[in-house]
């Protein structure tokens, strides 16, 4: 889009220069009327064929002359980068949603983010940061051009219809995070996801308090309210400052060697099911701190004693240093 950008305003100049010239020199050198002089280069550029509004003398005729040959190339250059441009543009939309659609076919537990406002924007780096698969769908042209400027996979369409989650892979999604402008929007589109796939993982943003319990009943698995967390972290930094810059070292955007916060699941063939706590923590890093244990059931377990027995599909909650975070993911799951 810059080099296209750059030819429309070498175009724009190039014109403005001619007429500007032209109009200069009818006015200079045969006393024409402003106006006159401006219509007179226009009718020479265009090679229109009127004849001239007043007699031209020698000088005058030199410098139409001058002019209509200038004048002509000029417009036969624009004209030529103007219909390639528009080809360009034509072919580039094109194949754009080609290689697009043969993207998205590939992807399989994928993330859906529906809305690159500022939400969805937050929402996808922090997708990045953990090199997650996904793509964004918003139907502002201008947000979904900032995003594929940034190197993200994006389409214009509108979230909530049937067939634009259908085309990006609903079916084989993984989740899908709904940061659409009003709750109406966002309470749509997690009706319309869940009917489409019942199995999926949904992220809602919601502007008002009341609107939660709507959006939980349509099939959200989780909730954000921002402006009310917002406030309850305004309040936390003067209460419990020390806490809240603990959790934001934790779980906001950081280095990638610092240790921060993950979930690691015990796959059901895996060598620690039927083990306990105190298994995995003789044979953990000690860069690594466990601080609770996600049932399968769905009940959390903090500070879990040694003598817990894991099983398939629990979840262990840990904090530590990347590299020994990735031991443990690779040791629990080895399998039986």
């Amino acid at each position: 889009m810059g080099r296209i950008r750059r030819r429309l305003i070498l175009v724009a100049a190039a014109l403005s220069v001619t007429f500007i010239v032209g109009t200069l020199g009818f006015v200079l050198i045969e006393d024409y009327p402003p106006f006159d002089a401006f219509y007179m280069t226009l009718i020479t550029v265009l090679t229109v064929g009127y004849a001239e509004i007043h007699p031209l003398g020698f000088a005058g005729r030199v410098f139409n002359s001058i002019l209509l040959l200038f004048g002509v190339t000029v417009i036969l250059l624009a004209t030529g980068f103007l219909v390639q441009t528009l080809i360009e543009l034509e072919l580039n939309q094109f194949f754009g949603k080609r290689r697009n659609k043969n993207m998205i076919d590939k992807l399989h537990d994928h993330f859906i983010v529906c809305g690159y406002g500022r939400v969805g924007r937050g929402a996808t780096a922090e997708l990045i940061a953990a090199k997650a698969q996904f793509v964004v769908v918003d139907n502002n042209e201008e947000r979904v051009e900032r995003a594929m400027q940034a190197g993200l996979l994006a389409v214009v369409a509108d979230a909530s219809r049937d067939e634009t989650l259908r085309d990006v892979g609903i079916t084989r999604a993984k989740g899908l995070i709904a940061t659409l402008g009003t709750d109406a929007d966002n309470l749509f589109l997690t009706m319309t996801a869940k009917t489409l796939n019942p199995m999926l993982q949904l992220s809602a943003r919601v502007g008002e308090e009341s609107a939660e319990t709507k959006m939980r009943r349509a099939g959200a698995n989780f909730v954000f309210a921002p402006y009310v967390s917002t406030g309850h972290r305004m309040a936390q930094a003067l209460l419990k400052p020390h806490v809240l810059q603990f959790l934001d070292y934790t779980t906001q955007e950081r280095d990638p060697h610092e240790a921060g916060i993950e979930q690691i699941r015990i796959e059901p063939g895996s060598h620690f099911t039927h083990k306990t706590i105190g298994d995995v923590s003789t044979q953990k890093s000690d860069q690594v701190v466990l601080l609770a244990v996600r049932r399968s059931s769905g009940k959390m377990v903090y500070n879990p004693p040694a003598t817990l027995e894991l099983a398939g599909g629990d979840y262990l909650i840990v904090m530590g240093e990347p590299s020994g975070l990735e031991r443990l993911e690779k040791m629990l799951g080895e399998s039986a």
